[in-house]
């Protein structure tokens, strides 16, 4: 397979452990894409923590972790990915949103620093390398992988991410708006005839009215961008946490009955993007 991608956080806001939230799951965004040899994540969210232990089992040593934005939703599972701690391994951490702020790694240790986390960054003792970018940006973390980014529409700004390898693309685009009526050409053209796209279907329709301003767009609104966009499949993701699994599974059957390659993204769930 080109890229195997697998979803460990779909949630967005709070993850929301419960037995109404078994099904699709109750961690916050993070996603593994296995691309050649080499393990790209994207967003550090609670999921992060199995995707860590998963990591150690594996014997994977090194990765690259890419992040849309320093949210809390979307950096608070990173204290807890423990091969961070082992001095035998090295992660490179990339954020396209905070250049003239400070940097990630300034985020990063703040977010672990008395009195809010009794475990400081430097307590992480493998190879890690903070690394600030201007979103628009082509990052190459082999020679042979390209992902290309974008701007979002999000409070504090947000970066999309398109992985290219192989003849495949799959991109990850959350924590985005759209304005209503309008298509967001930004990212109609950044998803154009990708393989897979993962997107921000936080809301419905109708909740999406009273939400505007806070940054996430629809499910409906993302079977419109990539059916113009010429996308072969779609993924439901970063789900309400008020979306339980009854509410999760009428919405995927409502949007699969009006675009069929469409699905909603589940904690665990492995996508295969195989080589054209």
């Amino acid at each position: 397979m080109a890229i195997t991608v697998k979803f460990w956080g779909v949630r967005g806001s709070i993850a929301c452990p419960s037995p109404e939230h078994v099904v699709y799951g109750g961690n916050t965004s993070c996603v593994e894409m296995r691309v050649g040899g080499k393990v790209l994540i994207f967003d550090a969210g609670t999921g992060i923590r199995n995707l860590g232990r998963d990591l150690v089992r594996r014997g994977v040593s090194n990765a690259s972790i890419f992040l849309t934005h320093t949210h809390w939703d979307h950096i608070n599972g990173f204290p807890f990915f423990v091969p961070a701690y082992d001095p035998g391994n090295s992660f490179e951490i990339f954020a396209g949103h905070l250049t003239g702020q400070g940097g990630v790694e300034k985020v990063f240790s703040s977010q672990m620093a008395n009195p809010t986390f009794p475990v400081p960054l430097s307590a992480m003792r493998s190879g890690l390398s903070f690394c600030d970018f201007a979103t628009g940006t082509t990052l190459h973390p082999t020679d042979d992988i390209a992902v290309r980014t974008a701007p979002l529409r999000h409070p504090n700004g947000a970066t999309a991410y398109r992985v290219e390898y192989d003849g495949v693309s799959v991109c990850y685009v959350t924590d985005t708006e759209h304005q209503i009526g309008q298509i967001d050409h930004t990212v109609l053209e950044f998803i154009r005839d990708a393989d897979l796209v993962i997107y921000d279907s936080t809301y419905t329709d109708a909740e999406f009215e009273k939400r505007i301003g806070w940054g996430h767009s629809t499910w409906r609104e993302g079977i419109r961008l990539c059916r113009a966009a010429g996308v072969a499949r779609l993924a439901l993701f970063h789900h309400d946490p008020d979306h339980d699994d009854t509410m999760m599974a009428a919405i995927e059957k409502q949007a699969q009955g009006e675009w069929p390659p469409v699905f909603a993204a589940r904690d665990e769930m492995v996508v295969e993007v195989p080589a054209k």
